[in-house]
């Protein structure tokens, strides 16, 4: 691990809420600050616009921060919304932390990216990790560029930045965050509350999905690895399991007989189709290690224990 402090911008959202809980066990709650532009009473953290560069640089240097991890984004549904915004917060955001490493006030640089960044013409099996990347999506196009950014800063000037393409990401610790995946979120609330569902998505869009405790493992893992392993500087595929609504509903039924499921597709439909069914994540496993431990079976046994 660092030496120095770990600064979580965005934390507290779906990845950084988890992020930050399981860094602070593993290193302290003083060597991890926790970052967002919501109000907040808790000790470590730091109300921060992730667009202010002044603040984010005097907040690094202040608390001797090595590494940070840009979590703060408009997410796909979220983004097809509000487009120029989305551009400016997922991209300018990048740009800071990235020029704070090129001027090494900070040593590592942890990005995600996602699987937005494919699109209709990406191989939708097994997608290798370099492939045809046409996204439709504002999220899509941002991440993509971000990608490019995050490699052109390693190889120009020799920046650590790490990053990961996640597939939908699914944990009990918060509430949704306007992902196109939240379906499989927003699910298990429902279950627990009402015994029914109303899905956004047709009952057969396959799509790649992880439990959370597995993206955290992730992250960290690839932020640990020795730089010479990390030999991708755009953004590794990772994989975890993939399902349809349909097959999520029939995994609840097994634990809530009376469970129904309704499909209503809305415009999110269109932004599922342009996604892969399923991801091939050899590079990372190959490159770092990565193996992931939960399957669908897993997953809803410990949502509907947790909800």
């Amino acid at each position: 691990m660092s030496a120095g402090k770990a600064l979580v911008i965005g934390s507290r959202g779906q990845i950084g809420t988890e992020l930050v809980e399981t860094m602070r066990n593993q290193r302290g709650n003083e060597n991890v600050i926790s970052a967002d532009i919501q109000e907040a009473q808790e000790n470590g953290y730091v109300k921060l616009d992730a667009l202010d560069a002044k603040g984010v640089f005097e907040l690094c240097k202040k608390q001797n921060v090595d590494e940070v991890y840009l979590l703060a984004a408009l997410l796909s549904a979220t983004a097809e919304q509000k487009p120029a915004f989305a551009w400016k917060l997922n991209m300018e955001s990048l740009f800071i932390v990235l020029e704070l490493a090129r001027e090494k006030h900070i040593k590592k640089v942890y990005w995600p990216s996602s699987i937005a960044v494919f699109g209709s013409t990406t191989p939708k099996v097994s997608t290798p990790q370099q492939t045809v990347m046409e996204p439709t999506t504002v999220y899509g196009i941002s991440k993509q560029a971000g990608e490019g950014w995050c490699h052109w800063y390693h190889k120009k000037h020799g920046v650590d930045v790490r990053s990961l393409r996640y597939p939908g990401l699914i944990g009990w610790k918060s509430l949704p965050g306007g992902g196109t995946t939240d379906y499989a979120v927003d699910i298990f609330h429902q279950a627990r509350k009402t015994g029914k569902y109303n899905c956004f998505l047709k009952d057969d869009t396959l799509l790649p999905m992880m439990y959370m405790e597995d993206a955290i493992r992730a992250t960290l893992e690839i932020m640990q690895a020795p730089a010479e392993n990390i030999k991708e500087r755009t953004s590794y595929n990772l994989a975890g399991m993939s399902f349809t609504p349909a097959q999520l509903a029939s995994e609840i039924k097994k634990h809530i007989p009376g469970f129904t499921m309704q499909y209503n597709p809305d415009f999110r439909q269109a932004i599922a189709n342009s996604w892969p069914g399923s991801i091939d994540d050899s590079k990372a496993q190959l490159d770092w290690g990565w193996k992931p431990r939960f399957n669908v079976n897993k997953l809803v046994e410990i949502m509907l224990a947790n909800i």
